[in-house]
This record gives structure tokens, sequence and C-alpha cells, in this order.
């Protein structure tokens, strides 16, 4: 049978959490090391299931890999041995960012349909365009998209009809050693973005970013080995801020970083929360009582959609009415089911409740939550339906009276490194069972 948390809440957390690197950051720079056949060192590489995943493509084509210490990833390519991406254990969507690298070293690939978390479609439409556009051929065949390109990938100038992260970064990936310029316009400007492309500049690439989510990129003909480290998880750093939040805790978050966290911060405060930047980290404090806000999620330098869920379980603890305008995925108040299991009070509208009309707008998705507060939670029985879901449903069993059985926690084992010692560590009681 699988693994269950069993939870017990309605204890304030104190203590220490160190973040992880970020997941969403380092499994592209592990695709992106098959763009050199030289050696590829990433450090503060988090060891949860979708690093797995990407290890295991990067060395289903031939990387040979290491682990130097914990966290420490040695990788190198010298050779495409295969340029199917076939036969994974796990489907994953990180799978269709291996397409570029491949053409740029084999001239062909064969990659799987996407799978992860189910957040409402999210079509490679974006990614099998783009290099349409630089001269590939590709063609979905048998669960999977085969490419191929004759001689190198053509610069091109790409119009991104929304700032997709996967998209800008098939761009890049295409673009770094593509014949000629590339333009990417209406590109997507998040921190995990700018951290591939570092990479990338430091691996020869000819990269630059300009005002108006412009990227220039100018194609070199080769690539070398490079030595970086994976930035730390946003994600992961305002979630542990939610669970000192909503306890009415106290918990210092190691190397958060404010410079990616602004956006919530400012959430925090209007609310009426607490928090202390300090050089090595961020300190929050759960200063109750919370009042209602306002808010919408939105590309960054935006309110992500990654904070919405952990964050809407504070606001089950805040005086007065909330409103979420949920603007990036049309499908990702589903969690809210079980927060009503557990006595929140959350409403969902198709409307769009929020300053802007977003692209979602009159097309009957509820995309809107309005929340009121404050409720006190009762522990529950419920299901982990996604990473970030399942991270807001681990926030509300802490918050909760009781004790609380969190089913399908392979999800959160895919998103977050050693997740239920990191939360020991602070206070937190939770065990893993396997129920019979």
């Amino acid at each position: 049978m699988p693994d269950v948390f069993k939870v017990m809440g309605g204890t304030p957390l104190h203590g220490e959490i160190t973040v992880s690197g970020a997941k969403n950051a380092a499994s592209k720079m592990m695709i992106a090391s098959l763009l050199t056949d030289e050696q590829v060192v990433l450090s503060n590489v988090p060891r949860q299931r979708e690093t797995e995943i990407t290890l295991e493509i990067i060395e289903t084509v031939g990387a040979k890999t290491s682990w130097q210490d914990q966290n420490i990833l040695v990788t190198q390519t010298q050779d495409v041995t295969t340029t199917a991406v076939s036969k994974l254990t796990r489907k994953n969507r990180i799978s269709i960012l291996a397409l570029a690298p491949l053409l740029h070293r084999a001239g062909e690939a064969f990659v799987p349909g996407p799978g992860g978390c189910p957040l409402g479609p999210r079509p490679v439409n974006f990614h099998i365009e783009i290099l349409k556009q630089m001269g590939a051929q590709v063609e979905n065949i048998d669960d999977g998209y085969h490419a191929h390109v004759t001689g190198r990938l053509q610069g091109a100038v790409i119009e991104l009809d929304y700032p997709s992260v996967g998209a800008t970064e098939t761009a890049i990936l295409a673009g770094v050693l593509a014949n000629g310029r590339t333009t990417i316009r209406n590109a997507a400007g998040e921190p995990e973005v700018k951290e591939l492309i570092m990479m990338l500049q430091n691996m020869g690439a000819i990269i630059q970013v300009n005002t108006g989510r412009h990227i220039e990129i100018i194609g070199v003909e080769k690539l070398h080995g490079v030595q970086a480290r994976v930035m730390p998880d946003r994600m992961e750093a305002a979630s542990f801020a939610c669970m000192a939040l909503g306890t009415g805790g106290e918990i210092f978050i190691r190397e958060a970083e404010q410079t990616h966290m602004i956006t919530f911060l400012n959430a925090v405060r209007k609310i009426g929360g607490t928090y202390e930047v300090r050089p090595d980290g961020i300190l929050f404090r759960g200063t109750k009582p919370f009042h209602g806000m306002e808010l919408e999620t939105d590309t960054h330098p935006g309110f992500m959609t990654d904070w919405q869920q952990p964050f809407l379980v504070v606001l089950t603890q805040a005086k007065g009415t909330s409103v979420i305008h949920e603007t990036v995925y049309e499908e990702r108040f589903g969690y809210t089911d079980a927060l009503k299991k557990m006595g929140a009070e959350v409403t969902l509208f198709s409307n769009c409740l929020g300053e802007i009309d977003c692209r979602f707008k009159g097309r009957n998705y509820k995309h809107s939550a309005v929340i009121t507060g404050p409720r006190n939670l009762k522990a529950a029985d419920v299901d982990v339906p996604d990473i970030r879901a399942g991270l807001a449903l681990v926030v509300a069993a802490l918050v909760a009276d009781g004790t609380s059985t969190l089913n399908g926690i392979h999800h959160l084992d895919r998103g977050y490194e050693r997740l239920e010692e990191k939360l020991r560590g602070v206070g937190a009681k939770i065990e893993r069972v396997v129920e019979n």
C-alpha cells in the first residue's frame, strides 16, 4: 500500500529550516548539461523524485553521472548514445525540454508525452512550434514526439502568446547553439529562467536579457563545461513560511532570498504577519490576528501560482473576507474541497475577481476563490492531488485540531527533499506510515 502522512496539528512550530535547491531550476540545469560534451558540476541539487526522473532522462541518452557529497551532481555526456528518451519509469513534463539539446547534439530526438501534476491542460504545442520555427521537423507518434533537423537549428523570432516558463526555456536551449540570432518576445522572467541563462552564459552562450520580456541570443558553435549552484527553492521557502504563519509559530528559513520573494513578503505584511530579513535567510512570525486581503497570481514578478495554495490556508485564519484570483493555471483550486472538509469556508467562482480580466474570462473555469475567516480547522482524511496543493494540505493539517491522514504523498516526495525530517526539526508531529 502507498505511504501516507499522519499529522497531528494544533501546535505552533518553532525553529530553523534550511531550504533545498529549487527543483524547477535544478531539473532544467541538468537538461542543459546535455548541450556540452564536457563535465558539468551542479551543487545544491535537491534529492527528490523530480531530480531522479531528470537524472534518468539524461542517463538514458548517454550521460555519465555521479554524486559527490549529498547534493553535488557531476555529469558528462561525451557522446549521445541514443536519441530516444524512452522506457522511463515515470512520465514527466521535463522530458520535452530534452528535444532541443538532442537536436543540437545528434540531429534527432524522441521524447514521451508530458506527465507531471494534473493542473489543467499544459500543452506542449508552444515547445513544438518553437522548434519548427527554428527548422526542426516534429511529429507526434506513439505517445511521444519525434524531431529531426538537417544541419543546425536556425535562429528565429519567437513570439510567445503567454510568458510560459517551459516554452521560454525551450527557446533558450534551442537558441544557444543555433545558427544566427534568436529573439524571444514576451519571455518568462522567473528567477529559475535567469538561473538557467546564467549557467548557459558561463558555458559560453551569448544571451542578452532586455526590458519588456525580451531575450536575444546569438548562437555559438560550442558550449563548454561549467560549475554552477542551484538557487534556493522559493516555493519551499514560502511553504515553510506559511506553516509559521498558520500555526502562530516562528521559523527562521535559512537561505530564503528576499529578491526572490518580494511579492510574497508584501502579502505577508498586508495580512498583518511579520518577517525579518537577515543576511542568511528570513525569519517569519505568525503574529495573529491576521486580516483578509485580495491578491492575484501572475507570472514573475507577480505573486506566483505555487505560493497560492499554502497561502490560502493562512487566509482561512484571517479575519474577514479574502479573495484570490488565479490567472496562471485554470484548475488550481481543486484542493479546496479537502480544506472545506476540514472546516474552511471557501467558495469558487468562474468570474475574474481581480483587477484585470485574465485569459480565463468567460471560459467557465472556477479560477477565483473567496475565503471567509477565521475558521477553526479540524483534522480529516484527505487526498493529495499535486505537489503544491499537497503542501497546502500539510499546512492545513498542522493548523488543524487532531490527527489528519494525508493520502497520495508520492506527489510531495516528487517535489520536496526530506520533508518530514525538516518539519520534525521545527516541532511538527508528522509520521510516514504504510497503510495496511
